[in-house]
């Protein structure tokens, strides 16, 4: 079995390789499953691409496929990851340091299992995290839960998490059309219309502030609420 972890990347020099290396040291041997990374650079303006090519020259053992594209938005380079992913599960990276990739365990067996075809990774349910970047994040993230729970009779408590996993047939089968950061809210609200059940898990987070490299801000979550609204109208969409 193989995951396959795509990583949207814009301008994550300083971070780049430690993510890359701490991917590296997760060992899900014990679960039969091998990793293959998906990098989509979306078109970043610093040294990114020259810091992905120095690890890959100097950890060669990594399964990386880096892909370029002209900037277009978080949303955009997933859905060019997903179409390179030959994965049977997916996950979503940041190139950031705010997830921990020893997470993926707990985060992939339950598909592992069969028990479910799409986990999250709520941050909420791990009780020593940190809170987040500023209250304003903790209030958009609060408010986006809030609004897929009324929205889709979901039970989450963190809809906004950047660890989201699938089962790759089933992300496959979803016809998604995000460019920024509304995949979460797009991918949430598809996958509940269609029935799917989505099983939450602790994970840690270390948060990040804009002054670090943090990108999303108040209009996306804007936006993000305009997208759980639109496709709980237009299903069809």
């Amino acid at each position: 079995m193989k995951l396959s972890i795509l990583i949207p990347v814009y301008n994550e020099e300083e971070t780049i390789q430690e993510i890359l290396k701490k991917i590296d040291e997760v060992d899900l041997t014990s679960q039969k499953v091998e990793k293959e990374i998906i990098i989509v650079n979306d078109g970043s303006t610093d040294s990114t691409n020259k810091k992905i090519e120095d690890l890959q020259k100097s950890i060669p053992r990594l399964d990386i496929k880096v892909i370029y594209q002209e900037n277009q938005g978080k949303g955009a380079a997933i859905r060019k990851a997903i179409a390179h992913a030959t994965g049977d599960i997916m996950i979503v990276q940041d190139a950031d340091l705010e997830y921990d990739p020893q997470d993926y365990g707990i985060l992939i067996e339950p598909i592992i299992q069969k028990e479910v075809k799409v986990v999250y990774g709520s941050r909420k349910l791990k009780k020593d995290n940190e809170g987040y970047s500023s209250l304003s994040f903790f209030i958009g993230g609060y408010i986006l839960t809030v609004a897929a729970n009324l929205l889709y009779g979901s039970k989450l408590t963190d809809e906004p998490t950047c660890y989201k996993v699938f089962d790759a047939e089933t992300l496959r089968s979803i016809k998604l059309r995000c460019k920024r950061f509304e995949f979460c809210p797009e991918v949430t609200a598809k996958v509940l219309n269609k029935g799917i059940e989505i099983k939450e898990v602790p994970i840690s987070y270390y948060p990040r502030s804009k002054s670090e490299g943090k990108k999303i801000n108040w209009r996306d979550g804007f936006e993000g609420m305009w997208t759980l609204i639109k496709y709980k109208v237009r299903k069809d969409l």
